[in-house]
């Protein structure tokens, strides 16, 4: 097997490595393009692969936990699983596996291409816009254990079809789990939505488009057409924070997003992200996350 590096330098000639882990076929049953079965310490989908670091994989993850609270970081953002819960990590996010807690029910991955594209867009499995942490209903959550234990059954039966015809009804099972599960993450973010204020959301859509250029709260309510207190008051009411707050947090995400994943020094980073001084890039990462940039992706390797 082989696993892509993604080095990132600090700017003073250190170099950092966040490892980028490919699916493992050969640890799959039959060697088709996905796995399904319980989660448990002794499980990895590489013999290197460091769970409790930092690190990128190239496949689909889906995990529906039996037990919990479970933290776990996703692209910089902790979340937390009780049991019931889904956790759905894309292709190329960073996450990282909490040392402390185990992790308890199971665990679908899935090799991107497995599926033929007409599913893939179907299902949406690279709307990176949907949220990871699913919190589906009783009778959502049936449908969903249903359709992964029917799912995991076919995985395990190797004996009763040739693997060309056990592939095919592979492709079909997991379609049918994905759609369930596509439909409620899209219902998920539909939900978030309509709890969101208009005001919010076309500021919210505006910084995602503009923050590396601008992080003036007066100019994106200029351009809007609302008052700055209109502003305050609709993004305090979404995400009990300030418009400012939610402006930087977005910055660092970026910022955070090209330290960990790419080469480049630190001095453009800042200035990609809207800060052409890099002292005053630095200052600023160094306040929201009480790291300098170098320490940052250091503590990545």
């Amino acid at each position: 097997m082989v696993d892509r590096t993604i080095q990132a330098g600090d700017g003073d000639g250190g170099i950092d490595a966040i490892r980028t882990f490919p699916f493992p076929v050969e640890l799959s049953v039959g060697g088709v393009g996905m796995q399904v079965g319980p989660m448990g310490t002794g499980r990895t989908w590489h013999a290197d692969a460091p769970l409790h670091r930092v690190h990128r994989i190239d496949f689909h993850v889906v995990m529906l936990f039996d037990d919990g609270p479970v933290p776990h970081m996703i692209d910089f953002a902790e979340y937390e699983a009780t049991a019931g819960d889904l956790l759905w990590i894309r292709p190329g996010q960073v996450h990282r596996f909490s040392r402390t807690c185990e992790y308890r029910g199971t665990v679908l991955t899935m090799q991107p291409g497995f599926l033929p594209r007409s599913t893939v867009e179907s299902t949406g499995l690279y709307r990176y816009d949907l949220p990871p942490l699913l919190r589906p209903d009783e009778a959502q959550r049936g449908g969903l254990r249903s359709a992964l234990a029917q799912l995991q059954r076919e995985y395990e039966d190797t004996t009763t079809l040739p693997l060309s015809l056990h592939t095919a009804v592979l492709r079909h099972s997991l379609s049918a789990f994905l759609i369930r599960l596509a439909h409620l993450a899209a219902s998920s973010a539909e939900a978030a939505r309509r709890q969101s204020d208009t005001t919010f959301t076309l500021f919210r859509n505006a910084v995602e488009k503009g923050f590396a250029t601008n992080h003036s709260v007066s100019a994106y309510a200029d351009a809007l057409g609302y008052s700055r207190r209109t502003l305050v008051r609709a993004v305090r009411a979404a995400t009990g924070e300030t418009p400012k707050g939610f402006i930087d947090k977005r910055v660092i995400l970026e910022a955070k997003r090209l330290l960990a994943h790419t080469d480049m020094p630190i001095g453009r980073i800042g200035a990609a992200v809207g800060f052409p001084d890099a002292a005053n890039f630095s200052k600023f990462f160094q306040q929201h996350t009480e790291m300098t940039p170098a320490g940052f992706r250091a503590e990545l390797r």
